[in-house]
């Protein structure tokens, strides 16, 4: 759970400290540039998935202008005589304690024990327990719950300065929230829950009733409490606002995913910790959790891809920031996505396979219609040496001579159109094969399994037997232009054979125009149209029984008709 102190934690001396001019006008600057990257947001920003990934992209870029901040504060403070006006010293390690504070743990710690040492030279007993809230905010937030309860320790509200109550309570709020978060049963965490509740109804006495801090906490109170009707107008008015800043955008969508997350809306949940994370990317937040908690609902919608992305973002995140309790969470998901990662290459590497399957038998089919040809046209050649043989003989051998030249021109005609014909596809198979294993030989190389999976999500077998049927369609009508009007000649009227303006042939007409090439076996024809024996068995027999030829003579007619 998200949860900070109120941004209006500095000190009120601050206002008075005698700082120089120039320093002045370098710190008014300073926060200008700040601001800049801060405020303006507006809830139509591009919350989105492609959004977040953009934003994770450049996430450098914020850091860099954030680090530009931290060096400038760091500046004046090496401009500032070590030994001169420590009140000035310490305010300007204040700032650089705020700068650092969600953005790396032991630069803000580091920074909170440097005031601590200087409040307690001033002996200014306000400065001292700012300090003590500060450095109990930075434990807390690194996970270090016996040491924030430390500092905590013996703190007394009383004493401590009106500007700094609010943020003492919320910080005690957000201590037992955390602490029963962390526990997470039955018997602790709704006590601690309770004890929360009352440090808020505390620090809500120091707020306006229509400011962020009040609006937040009176939200948080209730959604701790499970009254999220109670909850729900609180959140819902923070993210209407126009004039939050980031920071504040992103603990209250986060804050307010929570609803959803537990109402099984988890659409909702991740729209809105999409929202948080843009949001923590652009101010440089590091502590948070918002990427950790998205990247955990989106694996469990199976998003792995984007989960992914976020649990890396979670990582850099709690490893830059140094959140102990952040680490603990992000190693009990990580291995959970690396698995299912791990599970998707195996998935993919499995269709890759059957698609070389397919591929394979595809090529061996068209190597088995080549085989036909050559065989083919072997048999044309051995009755062309009969015929010639035969030339001397009777007239009535002449007669059958001639009748046997008919055929032979056909077969001429059909060898000739059809060599190329096939070979022509051979080629362009070929070349097709020989570019997609270059292809996926690439992308294995580059380790782009998901381009492979496109690569091969664009074969579409259906279409390429298709394309195949179709070219063998223009090929045998080019060759026997008559033949469907003969074909259809042998029947009745009502029984004829109409195509569909997209047809060129249809499974009738390819069975016994196979027959009229020569390829009588069965088998072949089955194997050839990727149909079963009996189906083809079927089509032919349904075809016979409708012409007005007797089913003995029909094969006869059709190896009648002319070749042109």
């Amino acid at each position: 759970m998200r949860l900070e102190l109120t941004a209006e934690n500095k000190t009120p001396e601050f206002q008075h400290s005698k700082i120089p001019i120039a320093v002045m006008k370098r710190i008014v600057l300073l926060h200008v540039i700040c601001l800049f990257f801060i405020k303006g947001y507006t809830q139509s920003a591009g919350a989105s998935l492609p959004a977040l990934n953009r934003v994770i992209s450049e996430a450098a870029i914020y850091d860099k202008a954030k680090q530009h901040e931290i060096d400038s504060l760091q500046l004046l403070v090496q401009l500032s005589p070590p030994d001169n006006d420590l009140r000035k010293r310490y305010h300007l390690y204040a700032a650089l304690f705020e700068a650092y504070k969600v953005y790396k743990f032991d630069s803000a710690y580091s920074y909170a024990r440097k005031m601590n040492e200087l409040a307690v030279t001033l002996q200014d007993k306000a400065l001292l327990m700012d300090t003590r809230l500060k450095l109990s905010f930075t434990l807390l937030s690194s996970g270090m719950y016996k040491e924030t309860a430390d500092a905590l320790a013996g703190m007394d509200a009383a004493q401590l300065a009106d500007s700094n109550k609010a943020n003492y309570y919320a910080l005690m709020a957000r201590f037992y929230y955390d602490l029963g978060d962390y526990n997470k049963d039955t018997v602790y965490t709704p006590r601690y829950a309770v004890i929360a509740g009352h440090y808020i109804d505390s620090a809500l006495t120091f707020w306006a009733k229509d400011s962020y801090d009040y609006m937040y906490f009176s939200g948080l109170k209730a959604l701790k409490a499970g009254h999220n009707e109670v909850a729900q107008p609180y959140f819902q008015s923070l993210l209407e606002r126009k004039n939050l800043t980031l920071h504040e955008l992103a603990v209250a969508a986060s804050t307010w995913s929570v609803f959803y997350t537990n109402g099984n809306d988890i659409d909702k949940a991740i729209e809105l910790l999409v929202m948080a994370a843009i949001a923590d990317i652009k101010t440089s937040t590091k502590e948070t959790s918002a990427t950790f908690i998205l990247a955990n609902l989106l694996y469990k919608k199976n998003d792995v891809k984007n989960a992914s992305v976020c649990i890396e973002q979670a990582i850099a995140e709690s490893t830059f920031y140094g959140a102990r309790q952040r680490k603990v969470q992000v190693s009990a998901i990580l291995p959970l996505i690396e698995a299912e990662k791990i599970s998707i290459v195996e998935s993919q590497k499995s269709i890759l396979l059957r698609y070389a399957v397919t591929v394979t038998l595809l090529l061996l089919l068209v190597i088995g219609l080549g085989v036909i040809i050559y065989k083919q046209v072997k048999r044309l050649k051995s009755a062309q040496r009969v015929i010639s043989a035969a030339h001397e003989k009777e007239q009535a051998i002449n007669r059958q001579l001639a009748e046997t030249n008919d055929k032979l021109s056909d077969a001429n005609k059909i060898k000739e159109q059809y060599i190329g014909y096939f070979f022509n596809i051979n080629a362009a198979f070929y070349e097709k094969i020989e570019k997609f294993k270059k292809s996926v030989d690439k992308k294995i190389s580059d380790r782009k399994l998901d381009d492979i999976r496109q690569l091969t999500n664009a074969i579409n077998l259906k279409n390429e037997k298709e394309e195949l049927l179709k070219q063998f369609d223009h090929a045998f009508l080019k060759l026997f232009p008559n033949f469907i009007t003969t074909f259809n000649s042998l029947f009745r009227e009502e029984d004829r054979i109409v195509l569909e303006d997209h047809e060129l042939m249809n499974t009738d007409l390819r069975i016994f125009a196979l027959i009229r090439m020569g390829i009588h076996d069965t088998d072949k024809i089955a194997h050839i149209l990727q149909y079963s024996v009996n189906t083809i068995n079927t089509y032919k027999t349904r075809v016979k029984n409708k012409s007005v030829v007797v089913n003995e003579e029909f094969e006869k007619k059709i190896m009648e008709i002319k070749a042109v």
